[in-house]
């Protein structure tokens, strides 16, 4: 199942288009999104059984944030070895967490207003918790998961840096600097949901590839070490971490400018397409 934000209305993907969900199930389903994790298995079987006629044509880029606003939204950073290394650190010994403000949720095709400074990408799968989790043992990770997305952890380098110790969440919190879709893709449309490719493009050339098999700690530790202090509420977002390849650890440093593309892959779960421009 793939759950989409077209025109303000939940809809669901198919290869025959968009189904609205509220109108095709008589009003059973919500078309607020934030209303459809309590029925979640319920969905999940009604989709699976969806007549095509019901689908009509969209535009990936009419698409909005699924979920545009989530209660919580954690992030984890060093996360893939190759990147601690690229960052010049230590293997973390358990995961390393800030947030991302909830107002700098966009969708997946948007025009994303570049602040001064340097802004960077970060490309990485975004796990969805769909089920309230407190003190969720390692081994029950994934049951709180409903679905996955792709995300970019978007950062503003300069604020982000700033002060001993430095103080992520508002680096990485400008408006448009946490985009997610185009979809939640349940777990059951994935083979192996902890085994995904990751591609990030700048302007056609790959700046980021990787797997999420291979991070450092993955989804199921991410949910029972974060459930373990905070309860996690149905909506919540995990950015899961960023693969090598960001701009402000090359030689010399990369960053965003106007007019720059940038696209956000991830097997499985769809692909992001956003360009950028000076604030006005």
């Amino acid at each position: 199942m793939r759950i989409a934000q077209l025109a303000g209305r939940t809809v669901l993907l198919t290869l025959d288009g968009a189904v609205d969900v509220a109108t095709a199930s008589a009003d059973r389903f919500s078309a607020d999104p934030a209303d459809l994790f309590g029925q979640w298995d319920d969905l999940l079987d009604w989709s699976s059984d969806i007549d095509p006629a019901l689908a009509g044509p969209y535009k990936e880029s009419d698409l909005l944030a699924p979920l545009p606003e989530p209660r919580q939204v954690f992030a984890v950073a060093l996360n893939y070895r190759p990147h601690t290394a690229e960052a010049g650190y230590q293997e973390p010994a358990e995961p390393l967490v800030f947030t991302k403000f909830p107002s700098c949720i966009t969708g997946p095709h948007a025009t994303i207003d570049l602040p001064p400074g340097h802004v960077d990408w970060e490309l990485e799968a975004v796990a969805v918790i769909g089920r309230h989790a407190h003190r969720v043992p390692r081994e029950k990770g994934w049951d709180p998961v409903v679905a996955l997305t792709v995300g970019q952890d978007l950062s503003e380098r300069i604020v982000q840096l700033a002060g001993r110790p430095a103080q992520f969440s508002l680096g990485k919190s400008f408006p448009g600097f946490g985009p997610v879709g185009p979809a939640l893709v349940s777990l059951d449309e994935l083979p192996d949901p902890d085994d995904l490719e990751l591609t990030c493009e700048l302007n056609g050339e790959t700046v980021q590839h990787d797997r999420t098999s291979n991070m450092i700690f993955p989804v199921p530790t991410l949910v029972s070490y974060l459930s373990a202090i905070c309860p996690l509420r149905p909506g919540d977002l995990i950015f899961t971490g960023t693969p090598a390849g960001v701009g402000n650890r090359r030689t010399p440093p990369r960053f965003l400018g106007p007019d720059d593309t940038l696209v956000s892959r991830i097997g499985g779960l769809g692909e992001m397409r956003h360009t950028f421009r000076s604030a006005p």
